[in-house]
């Protein structure tokens, strides 16, 4: 007996040790190989940094491969110095602020009432929202939609269409569902607090994570903005950061005659890559600022409002 309780012992212990084993090379190349994905997504964005801080001799030829080279801040004045570039910065700074504040007022309004257990038809109504996920009209009759409301060449073609993100509206949903007790709806009630005050007072300062959540996603979306305002405006002075860009890589160039100052104008063919790389840059800039304030927020957000089956 004593035996056999040592044999059982001793394999438990074996087996313990072969299982440590296996998950320490187990988390030994999962940690090797998200190491490797790391360092392939993040050298492309050291390149283009790197790029744009140096000369464009360096850059056309190919001596940039991870630090500047002949560092020169030339591409940067260039790009600053373009009317082109500043009027597309201000457009998509519009479109993200306003269109963003649609976007979130619209997912709350949408989301609220469906996490109510008492409204009445919320499975059908659910049902539409989410087969509109699946299905849609396509291109050609977006189009003509946008075209007969008269929101062709306006700056509410970029902000009403896209208004509600279903998605997005069923993360905002689940959030409310899980984490606002119905005890707190009760006892509003209780005190004559009507839903629209339930809503502001009590509902929204509880959601600060789903709400940074639709902020940046709504806010990439839209500084990313680039097929609608492709498909629906036509009029340069309504044209975001994205369009301009879209220009300045197919042609490789920005048009001298754009350029505020006659000294940069005239080395605009000679810096055709620093531009590039530096527009690249300006236009990742607001997002990476905006992050670290909505990233306490975001994993908590994206976590608890995810769909659960």
């Amino acid at each position: 007996m004593k035996n056999t309780n040592q044999f059982m012992r001793k394999n438990s212990r074996v087996k313990k040790v072969k299982t440590g084993m296996n998950d320490q090379i187990f988390y030994l190349l999962s940690g090797l190989v998200l190491t490797i994905a790391f360092l392939l997504v993040l050298y492309p964005c050291i390149f283009v940094v790197s790029a744009s801080f140096s000369s464009g001799t360096a850059v056309q030829s190919g001596k940039v491969i991870l630090w500047p080279v002949e560092f020169s801040l030339t591409g940067y004045d260039t790009v600053f110095h373009t009317a082109n570039i500043w009027t597309g910065f201000s457009n998509s700074l519009f479109y993200t602020v306003c269109g963003t504040i649609i976007n979130v007022i619209l997912t709350i309004l949408a989301a609220y009432p469906l996490s109510r257990q008492d409204l009445v038809g919320r499975d059908k109504l659910m049902l539409f929202f989410t087969f509109t996920m699946f299905f849609n009209g396509g291109i050609i009759t977006n189009y003509l939609l946008v075209s007969k409301l008269g929101l062709i060449n306006t700056r509410w073609a970029l902000l009403l269409p896209g208004a509600l993100n279903v998605y997005n509206m069923i993360i905002a949903r689940t959030f409310l569902q899980t984490n606002i007790p119905n005890e707190l709806l009760e006892a509003s009630q209780l005190d004559g607090c009507s839903d629209i005050q339930y809503l502001i007072q009590v509902v929204l300062p509880l959601s600060k994570a789903v709400l940074a959540v639709l902020v940046l996603f709504y806010g990439v979306a839209h500084w990313n903005t680039y097929f609608n305002a492709m498909i629906y405006l036509n009029n340069r002075s309504l044209f975001p950061l994205t369009i301009f860009l879209k220009e300045i890589l197919i042609s490789g160039q920005i048009d001298a005659s754009t350029v505020s100052d006659p000294e940069l104008a005239e080395k605009v063919s000679q810096l055709s890559g620093v531009i590039k790389y530096s527009l690249i840059v300006v236009s990742m800039v607001p997002v990476l600022v905006i992050y670290p304030f909505v990233q306490k927020y975001f994993i908590k957000g994206v976590t608890i409002g995810a769909v659960k089956g």
